[in-house]
Protein backbone atom coordinates (compact mmCIF):
# COMPACT_ATOMS: atom_id res chain seq x y z
CA UNK A 1 0.00 0.00 0.00
CA UNK A 2 1.20 3.66 -0.62
CA UNK A 3 2.18 6.12 1.72
CA UNK A 4 0.31 9.90 1.79
CA UNK A 5 4.03 10.92 0.34
CA UNK A 6 3.88 8.72 -2.45
CA UNK A 7 0.16 9.70 -2.94
CA UNK A 8 1.12 13.01 -3.55
CA UNK A 9 3.82 12.64 -5.32
CA UNK A 10 2.20 10.54 -7.84
CA UNK A 11 -0.54 12.80 -8.27
CA UNK A 12 -1.17 14.56 -11.79
CA UNK A 13 -0.20 18.42 -12.16
CA UNK A 14 -3.29 21.11 -11.91
CA UNK A 15 -2.55 24.31 -12.64
CA UNK A 16 -5.55 25.41 -10.60
CA UNK A 17 -4.07 23.13 -7.43
CA UNK A 18 0.05 23.03 -7.59
CA UNK A 19 -0.11 25.64 -10.09
CA UNK A 20 -1.55 27.82 -7.65
CA UNK A 21 1.42 27.26 -4.38
CA UNK A 22 3.90 27.53 -7.81
CA UNK A 23 2.74 30.81 -8.48
CA UNK A 24 2.08 32.58 -4.79
CA UNK A 25 5.32 30.85 -3.77
CA UNK A 26 7.03 32.47 -6.66
CA UNK A 27 5.74 36.23 -6.42
CA UNK A 28 7.47 35.94 -2.84
CA UNK A 29 10.52 34.86 -4.61
CA UNK A 30 10.30 37.85 -6.96
CA UNK A 31 10.12 40.18 -4.21
CA UNK A 32 13.32 38.20 -2.91
CA UNK A 33 15.11 39.27 -6.37
CA UNK A 34 13.59 42.72 -6.20
CA UNK A 35 14.82 43.71 -2.57
CA UNK A 36 18.22 42.62 -3.92
CA UNK A 37 18.47 43.92 -7.22
CA UNK A 38 17.40 47.11 -5.61
CA UNK A 39 20.56 47.31 -3.65
CA UNK A 40 22.50 47.59 -6.85
CA UNK A 41 20.37 50.38 -7.85
CA UNK A 42 20.42 52.00 -4.19
CA UNK A 43 23.71 52.33 -4.00
CA UNK A 44 24.81 54.98 -6.53
CA UNK A 45 21.98 57.01 -5.36
CA UNK A 46 22.74 56.90 -1.95
CA UNK A 47 25.93 57.55 -2.48
CA UNK A 48 25.08 61.01 -3.76
CA UNK A 49 22.03 61.55 -1.22
CA UNK A 50 24.17 61.15 1.55
CA UNK A 51 27.51 61.67 0.36
CA UNK A 52 29.06 58.26 0.97
CA UNK A 53 32.48 56.78 -0.18
CA UNK A 54 32.55 53.43 -2.07
CA UNK A 55 33.27 51.73 1.12
CA UNK A 56 30.34 52.81 2.56
CA UNK A 57 27.95 52.31 -0.53
CA UNK A 58 28.75 48.88 -0.34
CA UNK A 59 27.47 48.61 3.25
CA UNK A 60 23.90 49.01 1.34
CA UNK A 61 24.32 45.98 0.05
CA UNK A 62 25.80 44.04 3.01
CA UNK A 63 22.86 44.93 5.62
CA UNK A 64 20.61 43.64 3.78
CA UNK A 65 22.38 40.28 2.46
CA UNK A 66 23.59 39.72 6.09
CA UNK A 67 19.90 40.59 7.08
CA UNK A 68 18.79 37.61 4.63
CA UNK A 69 21.93 35.07 5.87
CA UNK A 70 20.45 35.32 9.32
CA UNK A 71 16.50 35.38 7.90
CA UNK A 72 17.59 31.89 6.23
CA UNK A 73 19.01 29.93 8.97
CA UNK A 74 15.91 31.03 11.73
CA UNK A 75 13.16 30.68 9.10
CA UNK A 76 14.94 27.78 7.66
CA UNK A 77 14.78 26.11 11.44
CA UNK A 78 11.54 27.71 12.09
CA UNK A 79 9.97 26.45 8.81
CA UNK A 80 11.11 22.69 10.01
CA UNK A 81 9.52 22.93 13.34
CA UNK A 82 6.06 25.10 13.45
CA UNK A 83 5.24 24.24 9.93
CA UNK A 84 5.62 25.90 6.28
CA UNK A 85 2.82 27.64 6.14
CA UNK A 86 2.82 29.69 8.99
CA UNK A 87 6.29 30.66 8.08
CA UNK A 88 5.45 31.06 4.84
CA UNK A 89 3.02 34.30 5.58
CA UNK A 90 5.00 35.84 8.33
CA UNK A 91 8.40 36.11 6.38
CA UNK A 92 6.95 38.21 4.13
CA UNK A 93 5.29 40.39 6.38
CA UNK A 94 8.43 41.69 8.18
CA UNK A 95 10.09 42.37 4.87
CA UNK A 96 7.04 44.33 3.74
CA UNK A 97 6.50 46.36 6.76
CA UNK A 98 10.44 47.04 7.10
CA UNK A 99 10.20 48.02 3.85
CA UNK A 100 8.06 50.69 4.42
CA UNK A 101 9.99 51.81 7.03
CA UNK A 102 13.00 52.33 5.32
CA UNK A 103 11.84 54.56 3.10
CA UNK A 104 11.31 56.79 5.75
CA UNK A 105 14.81 56.46 6.96
CA UNK A 106 15.89 59.81 8.98
CA UNK A 107 20.06 59.00 7.73
CA UNK A 108 22.16 56.65 7.02
CA UNK A 109 23.18 54.49 10.25
CA UNK A 110 18.90 53.84 10.89
CA UNK A 111 18.69 53.17 7.05
CA UNK A 112 21.21 50.39 6.84
CA UNK A 113 19.92 48.91 10.37
CA UNK A 114 16.16 48.65 8.80
CA UNK A 115 17.38 46.91 5.73
CA UNK A 116 19.19 44.77 8.04
CA UNK A 117 15.73 43.64 9.80
CA UNK A 118 13.82 43.38 6.18
CA UNK A 119 16.43 40.91 5.16
CA UNK A 120 16.16 38.97 7.86
CA UNK A 121 12.32 38.62 7.28
CA UNK A 122 12.56 38.12 3.07
CA UNK A 123 15.74 35.77 3.53
CA UNK A 124 13.33 33.39 4.77
CA UNK A 125 11.33 33.26 1.72
CA UNK A 126 13.73 31.50 -0.94
CA UNK A 127 14.19 27.69 1.65
CA UNK A 128 10.18 28.15 3.10
CA UNK A 129 9.28 28.75 -0.52
CA UNK A 130 10.80 25.98 -2.29
CA UNK A 131 10.55 23.53 0.75
CA UNK A 132 6.67 24.03 0.22
CA UNK A 133 6.65 24.24 -3.82
CA UNK A 134 8.74 21.20 -3.68
CA UNK A 135 6.56 18.84 -1.19
CA UNK A 136 3.48 19.50 -3.53
CA UNK A 137 5.12 18.52 -6.78
CA UNK A 138 4.45 15.58 -8.39
CA UNK A 139 7.63 13.38 -8.44
CA UNK A 140 7.14 13.34 -12.36
CA UNK A 141 7.45 17.47 -12.84
CA UNK A 142 9.76 17.84 -9.69
CA UNK A 143 12.53 19.09 -11.47
CA UNK A 144 10.95 20.91 -13.96
CA UNK A 145 8.81 22.70 -11.52
CA UNK A 146 11.79 23.95 -9.07
CA UNK A 147 13.31 24.88 -11.61
CA UNK A 148 10.59 27.05 -13.06
CA UNK A 149 10.31 28.69 -9.99
CA UNK A 150 13.35 30.27 -10.43
CA UNK A 151 12.10 32.06 -13.57
CA UNK A 152 10.55 34.46 -10.94
CA UNK A 153 13.78 35.75 -9.44
CA UNK A 154 15.42 37.46 -13.10
CA UNK A 155 11.30 38.82 -13.49
CA UNK A 156 11.54 40.34 -10.41
CA UNK A 157 15.52 41.94 -11.22
CA UNK A 158 14.45 43.14 -14.63
CA UNK A 159 11.46 44.39 -12.99
CA UNK A 160 13.07 46.15 -10.27
CA UNK A 161 15.54 47.73 -12.98
CA UNK A 162 12.61 49.13 -15.15
CA UNK A 163 10.79 50.46 -12.07
CA UNK A 164 14.25 52.30 -10.53
CA UNK A 165 15.06 53.52 -14.00
CA UNK A 166 11.49 55.51 -14.35
CA UNK A 167 11.67 56.59 -10.66
CA UNK A 168 14.94 58.57 -11.63
CA UNK A 169 13.31 61.66 -12.42
CA UNK A 170 11.61 61.94 -8.78
CA UNK A 171 12.31 63.60 -5.57
CA UNK A 172 14.10 61.39 -3.22
CA UNK A 173 13.75 58.81 -5.86
CA UNK A 174 15.45 55.92 -3.82
CA UNK A 175 12.49 56.31 -1.04
CA UNK A 176 10.00 55.93 -3.97
CA UNK A 177 11.66 52.67 -4.83
CA UNK A 178 11.23 51.52 -1.60
CA UNK A 179 7.89 52.19 -0.92
CA UNK A 180 7.25 50.53 -4.41
CA UNK A 181 7.46 47.54 -3.84
CA UNK A 182 5.94 46.94 0.26
CA UNK A 183 1.93 47.37 -0.77
CA UNK A 184 1.88 44.34 -3.24
CA UNK A 185 3.83 42.50 -0.72
CA UNK A 186 1.38 43.19 1.99
CA UNK A 187 -1.04 42.26 -0.42
CA UNK A 188 0.58 38.71 -1.25
CA UNK A 189 0.68 38.27 3.07
CA UNK A 190 -3.22 38.42 2.87
CA UNK A 191 -2.88 36.23 -0.19
CA UNK A 192 -0.78 33.33 1.42
CA UNK A 193 -3.05 32.96 4.37
CA UNK A 194 -4.72 30.62 1.74
CA UNK A 195 -2.13 28.13 1.30
CA UNK A 196 -2.81 24.82 2.44
CA UNK A 197 0.10 23.31 5.22
CA UNK A 198 2.87 21.36 3.49
CA UNK A 199 0.83 17.11 3.27
CA UNK A 200 4.38 16.09 3.66
CA UNK A 201 5.61 17.61 6.58
CA UNK A 202 2.13 16.90 8.29
CA UNK A 203 3.00 13.25 7.92
CA UNK A 204 6.67 13.88 9.52
CA UNK A 205 5.62 15.37 12.10
CA UNK A 206 2.28 13.12 13.14
CA UNK A 207 -0.24 14.85 12.23
CA UNK A 208 -2.19 12.42 10.87
CA UNK A 209 -5.62 13.47 10.54
CA UNK A 210 -5.03 16.94 9.27
CA UNK A 211 -2.36 15.71 6.44
CA UNK A 212 -5.29 13.56 5.24
CA UNK A 213 -7.37 16.64 4.86
CA UNK A 214 -4.85 17.61 2.95
CA UNK A 215 -4.19 14.95 0.68
CA UNK A 216 -7.67 13.51 0.30
CA UNK A 217 -7.92 17.24 -1.28
CA UNK A 218 -5.75 16.88 -3.18
CA UNK A 219 -6.38 13.56 -4.92
CA UNK A 220 -10.20 15.36 -5.15
CA UNK A 221 -9.28 18.61 -6.84
CA UNK A 222 -6.54 16.90 -9.22
CA UNK A 223 -9.30 14.40 -10.61
CA UNK A 224 -7.27 11.51 -9.62
CA UNK A 225 -7.95 7.92 -8.50
CA UNK A 226 -9.14 7.63 -5.07
CA UNK A 227 -7.08 4.61 -3.21
CA UNK A 228 -6.08 3.64 -0.10
CA UNK A 229 -3.04 4.91 1.88
CA UNK A 230 -0.92 4.90 4.97
CA UNK A 231 0.47 7.87 7.02
CA UNK A 232 3.73 5.46 8.51
CA UNK A 233 4.30 6.68 12.48
CA UNK A 234 6.39 9.43 12.53
CA UNK A 235 9.71 8.74 14.63
CA UNK A 236 9.92 10.35 18.04
CA UNK A 237 12.30 13.53 18.00
CA UNK A 238 12.89 16.00 21.22
CA UNK A 239 13.13 19.45 20.22
CA UNK A 240 15.01 22.55 21.29
CA UNK A 241 13.82 26.44 20.95
CA UNK A 242 15.61 29.35 20.02
CA UNK A 243 19.04 29.60 19.33
CA UNK A 244 19.91 25.75 19.96
CA UNK A 245 17.15 25.05 17.62
CA UNK A 246 19.15 26.53 15.08
CA UNK A 247 22.41 25.08 16.59
CA UNK A 248 20.96 21.69 16.25
CA UNK A 249 19.53 21.82 13.12
CA UNK A 250 22.90 22.73 11.68
CA UNK A 251 24.71 19.55 13.52
CA UNK A 252 22.03 17.61 11.86
CA UNK A 253 22.55 18.74 8.38
CA UNK A 254 26.79 18.12 8.54
CA UNK A 255 25.72 14.60 10.49
CA UNK A 256 23.83 13.73 7.36
CA UNK A 257 26.55 13.60 5.08
CA UNK A 258 29.49 15.84 5.60
CA UNK A 259 30.49 15.30 2.11
CA UNK A 260 27.30 16.25 0.64
CA UNK A 261 26.53 19.77 2.62
CA UNK A 262 30.43 20.64 1.75
CA UNK A 263 29.38 20.59 -1.36
CA UNK A 264 26.20 22.38 -1.20
CA UNK A 265 27.66 25.29 0.68
CA UNK A 266 30.73 26.17 -1.40
CA UNK A 267 28.17 25.41 -4.80
CA UNK A 268 25.75 27.73 -2.76
CA UNK A 269 28.71 30.34 -1.53
CA UNK A 270 30.66 30.63 -5.10
CA UNK A 271 27.80 30.75 -7.96
CA UNK A 272 26.00 33.72 -5.82
CA UNK A 273 29.07 35.37 -4.93
CA UNK A 274 29.85 35.98 -8.58
CA UNK A 275 26.25 36.71 -9.19
CA UNK A 276 25.52 38.97 -6.01
CA UNK A 277 28.89 40.69 -6.89
CA UNK A 278 27.56 41.66 -10.49
CA UNK A 279 24.03 42.68 -9.14
CA UNK A 280 25.00 44.32 -6.74
CA UNK A 281 27.88 46.74 -8.41
CA UNK A 282 27.00 47.04 -11.94
CA UNK A 283 24.97 49.95 -12.18
CA UNK A 284 28.51 51.80 -9.53
CA UNK A 285 30.91 49.94 -12.76
CA UNK A 286 28.72 51.22 -15.43
CA UNK A 287 28.80 54.95 -14.04
CA UNK A 288 32.36 54.65 -13.43
CA UNK A 289 32.83 53.85 -17.22
CA UNK A 290 30.90 57.17 -17.91
CA UNK A 291 27.51 55.68 -18.63
CA UNK A 292 24.46 58.19 -16.84
CA UNK A 293 22.19 56.58 -14.42
CA UNK A 294 19.72 56.06 -17.20
CA UNK A 295 22.13 54.22 -19.48
CA UNK A 296 23.57 52.10 -16.50
CA UNK A 297 20.56 50.85 -15.09
CA UNK A 298 19.13 49.93 -18.19
CA UNK A 299 22.34 48.04 -19.16
CA UNK A 300 21.85 45.88 -15.66
CA UNK A 301 18.07 45.50 -16.27
CA UNK A 302 19.31 43.72 -20.05
CA UNK A 303 21.32 41.43 -17.64
CA UNK A 304 18.25 40.10 -16.12
CA UNK A 305 15.79 40.50 -18.34
CA UNK A 306 17.71 37.82 -21.18
CA UNK A 307 17.91 35.60 -17.51
CA UNK A 308 13.97 35.00 -18.07
CA UNK A 309 14.84 32.98 -20.91
CA UNK A 310 18.16 31.45 -19.25
CA UNK A 311 15.63 30.00 -16.79
CA UNK A 312 13.19 28.79 -19.76
CA UNK A 313 16.14 26.83 -20.91
CA UNK A 314 17.44 25.68 -17.59
CA UNK A 315 13.36 24.11 -16.66
CA UNK A 316 13.86 22.36 -20.55
CA UNK A 317 17.23 20.88 -19.44
CA UNK A 318 17.35 20.15 -16.02
CA UNK A 319 15.43 16.55 -16.17
CA UNK A 320 17.19 16.13 -19.68
CA UNK A 321 20.81 16.57 -18.71
CA UNK A 322 20.79 15.85 -15.20
CA UNK A 323 21.21 18.94 -12.04
CA UNK A 324 24.91 18.21 -12.07
CA UNK A 325 25.52 18.27 -15.66
CA UNK A 326 24.21 21.36 -15.75
CA UNK A 327 25.37 23.55 -13.38
CA UNK A 328 28.93 22.04 -13.66
CA UNK A 329 29.20 23.15 -17.06
CA UNK A 330 26.85 27.04 -17.07
CA UNK A 331 28.48 28.12 -13.78
CA UNK A 332 32.28 28.31 -14.80
CA UNK A 333 31.01 29.52 -18.28
CA UNK A 334 28.98 32.50 -16.66
CA UNK A 335 31.88 33.32 -14.00
CA UNK A 336 34.42 33.70 -17.58
CA UNK A 337 31.40 35.77 -19.21
CA UNK A 338 31.92 38.06 -16.49
CA UNK A 339 35.57 38.11 -16.72
CA UNK A 340 35.33 38.60 -20.23
CA UNK A 341 32.94 41.94 -19.50
CA UNK A 342 35.60 43.15 -17.01
CA UNK A 343 38.43 42.86 -20.21
CA UNK A 344 35.80 44.46 -22.82
CA UNK A 345 34.80 47.74 -20.67
CA UNK A 346 36.05 49.81 -23.21
CA UNK A 347 33.92 48.62 -26.13
CA UNK A 348 30.86 49.76 -25.19
CA UNK A 349 29.26 46.88 -27.89
CA UNK A 350 30.98 44.05 -26.53
CA UNK A 351 31.16 44.46 -22.80
CA UNK A 352 26.78 44.77 -23.12
CA UNK A 353 27.01 41.35 -25.20
CA UNK A 354 29.63 40.47 -22.16
CA UNK A 355 26.54 41.20 -19.95
CA UNK A 356 24.20 39.46 -21.31
CA UNK A 357 25.43 36.46 -21.83
CA UNK A 358 26.87 36.44 -18.30
CA UNK A 359 22.69 37.24 -17.00
CA UNK A 360 21.31 34.24 -19.23
CA UNK A 361 24.16 31.47 -18.47
CA UNK A 362 23.92 32.35 -14.60
CA UNK A 363 19.86 31.77 -14.80
CA UNK A 364 21.09 28.48 -16.55
CA UNK A 365 23.03 27.74 -13.03
CA UNK A 366 21.39 29.15 -10.25
CA UNK A 367 17.52 27.27 -11.01
CA UNK A 368 19.00 23.80 -11.38
CA UNK A 369 21.44 24.49 -8.25
CA UNK A 370 18.42 25.66 -6.35
CA UNK A 371 16.60 22.35 -7.25
CA UNK A 372 19.67 20.42 -6.71
CA UNK A 373 20.44 21.44 -3.32
CA UNK A 374 16.66 21.30 -2.22
CA UNK A 375 16.75 17.67 -3.18
CA UNK A 376 19.68 16.74 -1.28
CA UNK A 377 18.26 17.03 2.27
CA UNK A 378 15.89 14.47 4.26
CA UNK A 379 12.15 16.13 4.60
CA UNK A 380 12.73 17.10 8.49
CA UNK A 381 16.01 18.79 7.29
CA UNK A 382 14.95 20.09 3.83
CA UNK A 383 14.06 23.79 4.67
CA UNK A 384 16.76 23.86 7.17
CA UNK A 385 19.78 22.26 4.63
CA UNK A 386 18.43 24.42 1.83
CA UNK A 387 18.66 27.66 4.23
CA UNK A 388 21.55 26.98 5.98
CA UNK A 389 23.52 26.56 2.87
CA UNK A 390 21.61 29.70 1.33
CA UNK A 391 23.18 31.08 4.49
CA UNK A 392 26.47 30.59 3.95
CA UNK A 393 26.32 31.82 0.38
CA UNK A 394 24.35 35.13 1.79
CA UNK A 395 27.25 35.56 4.83
CA UNK A 396 29.97 35.96 2.57
CA UNK A 397 28.03 37.45 -0.54
CA UNK A 398 26.64 40.03 2.37
CA UNK A 399 30.39 40.96 3.03
CA UNK A 400 31.43 40.42 -0.42
CA UNK A 401 30.38 44.17 -1.58
CA UNK A 402 31.79 45.63 1.15
CA UNK A 403 35.19 44.00 0.06
CA UNK A 404 34.53 44.49 -3.31
CA UNK A 405 34.21 48.03 -3.28
CA UNK A 406 36.86 48.99 -0.65
CA UNK A 407 39.55 46.38 -1.30
CA UNK A 408 39.24 44.09 -4.31
CA UNK A 409 38.16 46.29 -7.50
CA UNK A 410 40.58 49.09 -6.30
CA UNK A 411 43.85 46.94 -5.62
CA UNK A 412 43.15 43.98 -8.25
CA UNK A 413 41.00 45.40 -11.26
CA UNK A 414 37.94 44.16 -12.51
CA UNK A 415 39.62 41.53 -15.03
CA UNK A 416 41.73 40.11 -11.79
CA UNK A 417 39.14 40.00 -9.11
CA UNK A 418 36.87 38.32 -11.76
CA UNK A 419 39.00 35.68 -12.60
CA UNK A 420 39.27 35.27 -8.78
CA UNK A 421 35.61 34.68 -8.48
CA UNK A 422 35.86 32.32 -11.92
CA UNK A 423 38.95 30.22 -10.06
CA UNK A 424 36.20 29.97 -6.96
CA UNK A 425 33.43 28.52 -8.71
CA UNK A 426 35.48 25.93 -10.85
CA UNK A 427 36.51 24.25 -7.33
CA UNK A 428 33.29 24.30 -5.98
CA UNK A 429 32.11 22.24 -9.07
CA UNK A 430 34.68 19.70 -8.87
CA UNK A 431 33.90 18.94 -5.30
CA UNK A 432 30.58 19.19 -5.61
CA UNK A 433 30.93 16.24 -8.90
CA UNK A 434 33.15 13.97 -6.72
CA UNK A 435 31.06 14.33 -3.35
CA UNK A 436 27.14 14.70 -4.15
CA UNK A 437 24.93 12.35 -5.71
CA UNK A 438 22.91 12.97 -8.89
CA UNK A 439 19.25 13.92 -8.03
CA UNK A 440 17.42 13.83 -11.10
CA UNK A 441 14.50 10.86 -10.98
CA UNK A 442 14.99 10.56 -7.11
CA UNK A 443 12.01 9.75 -4.76
CA UNK A 444 10.83 11.13 -1.47
CA UNK A 445 12.32 9.18 1.89
CA UNK A 446 13.85 6.44 -0.34
CA UNK A 447 17.47 4.61 -0.69
CA UNK A 448 18.59 5.89 2.39
CA UNK A 449 21.78 3.58 2.07
CA UNK A 450 22.09 3.71 -1.55
CA UNK A 451 22.38 7.32 -1.12
CA UNK A 452 24.90 7.37 1.62
CA UNK A 453 27.11 4.91 -0.05
CA UNK A 454 27.41 7.52 -3.31
CA UNK A 455 28.13 10.41 -0.81
CA UNK A 456 30.21 8.80 1.92
CA UNK A 457 31.66 5.50 0.22
CA UNK A 458 30.90 2.38 2.32
CA UNK A 459 30.82 2.55 5.75
CA UNK A 460 33.08 -0.12 7.25
CA UNK A 461 32.70 -1.54 10.72
CA UNK A 462 29.58 -0.42 12.96
CA UNK A 463 26.54 1.12 11.28
CA UNK A 464 26.61 5.03 11.24
CA UNK A 465 24.44 7.25 13.58
CA UNK A 466 21.08 8.02 12.49
CA UNK A 467 20.15 11.48 12.34
CA UNK A 468 17.49 12.08 14.64
CA UNK A 469 13.97 12.58 13.66
CA UNK A 470 14.50 11.65 10.30
CA UNK A 471 12.18 9.06 9.04
CA UNK A 472 13.61 5.65 8.01
CA UNK A 473 15.07 5.82 4.47
CA UNK A 474 16.55 8.86 3.18
CA UNK A 475 14.16 11.75 1.92
CA UNK A 476 15.22 13.45 -1.08
CA UNK A 477 12.78 14.92 -3.08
Amino acid sequence: MKTGDQIVQDLPWRWGVQGKIFIIGGLGYLFDAYDIALNGFLMPLLGEHFDLTLSQRGLVATANLVGMALGAVVWGAIADRIGRKKAFSVTLLIFALFSVLGAFAPNYAVFLALRFVAGVGLGGCIPVDYALVAEFSPKKYRGRVLTALDVWWPIGVTLCGLVATMMLTLDDNWRWMLATMSLPALLLFWVRRGIPESPVYLSKKGREAEARAVIDDLVARTGAPAEPYVIPAPTARTGSRGPRAAYEQLRDVWRFSPRITSAAWLLFASVMLVYYAALSWMPSILKEQGLGDTAAFMSTTLMSGVGILGVLVSTALVDLVGRKWLIGVTAPLAALALVAFALMLDMPTGSVVAIAVFGFLMQLTIPAMYAYVSELYPTLLRASGFGWASSFSRVLTGFAPLLFGSVMWPLLGLPLTFAVLAVAVVGSVVWTALAAPETKGRALDGDEEEDRERATGPAPGPEPVEVPAQAPGRAVL
